[in-house]
């Protein structure tokens, strides 16, 4: 198997940043969904409740050698804004059921989401401190931490699988008597790593991966949510990849998957082209 590509989120449930090399770092992908959008209340926001989020380029110097500042945010019909790394002390931030600490932005990056995303309770937030947050009992370690990401530091996903779900897709298509839809890219998961060269559904079985010098442990399975059947360019919200992964990738507690979660072991860079292997 080898590595076939690599994607960072600054922003969490902002557009993808493909990249050819990542530092990888006990807490993940170096500026993986180290910022995130709360309201008000300080409760995240994400493109569940805000689509537009899909459309906002977050990047830092990570993804972008050529950004000033922490973050960079664009998007179509507005001015870019650089965001300088905020100074303040952290606040709470609520993510699903998890109590998390970020550090406010600021009003002008308030403001410039306000404006994009069409409300006004919008914050911007990042993580200062990822060893704050431990992660899910009975799938990690003492001293495992992230940033914001859902669950788990680093997501792979295997290419494989996903040529098998889309078959699945259009063959319940054809029962149906449908049109086989357009294939479902692998962006609609969000992966950090993409792998090729396995069996589908290898990773059901994976204990240890390691792509390149890095090493990383399972977490635990994927379990998707609506978020996968919002089209990101469109934002119109379709059936796939949910009612296809109910009926062959359900869970025993219900939910669907796809994708494993991993934790790091080691640190390092990875690059595209790597070669993995699987324990």
């Amino acid at each position: 198997m080898q590595l076939t590509a690599i994607n960072v989120h600054p922003l969490k449930s902002a557009a993808i940043r493909p990249v050819t090399s990542a530092a990888v770092r006990p807490h993940g992908l170096v500026d993986d969904r180290s910022w995130m959008v709360v309201d008000a209340d300080g409760v995240l926001v994400s493109a569940r409740e805000a689509r537009r989020l899909f459309h906002v380029l977050a990047d830092t110097p990570a993804t972008d050698p050529t950004v000033p500042e922490a973050l960079r945010l664009r998007a179509d019909g507005h001015e870019d804004l650089d965001v300088t790394r905020p100074t303040g002390a952290p606040v709470p931030v609520r993510l699903f059921s998890l109590d998390l600490a970020g550090v406010p932005a600021g009003p002008e990056a308030d403001a410039w989401l306000a404006r994009v995303l069409g409300r006004d309770d919008v914050r911007l937030v990042w993580c200062d401190d990822p060893t704050r947050r431990s992660l899910q009992p009975g799938f990690s370690r003492p001293g495992d931490h992230a940033t914001f990401p859902d669950s788990f530091p680093v997501t792979v996903a295997n290419a494989a699988s996903l040529r098998r779900l889309q078959d699945w897709v259009a063959e319940a298509a054809v029962e149906r008597g449908d049109e086989p839809p357009t294939p479902l890219p692998m962006e609609r998961f969000r992966p950090n790593l993409v792998v090729d060269g396995g069996e589908a559904f290898a990773e059901d079985d994976w204990h240890t991966l390691t792509v390149g010098e890095v090493v990383l442990r399972r977490g635990k399975p994927v379990d998707r949510c609506m978020v996968t059947t919002i089209h990101p360019e469109t934002l119109v919200t379709g059936p796939e990849p949910i009612r296809t992964l109910a009926r062959h990738r359900r869970s025993p507690d219900g939910t669907t998957l796809f994708a494993l979660h991993l934790v790091p072991v080691t640190t390092g860079t990875v690059t595209v082209g790597d070669p993995v292997s699987a324990l």
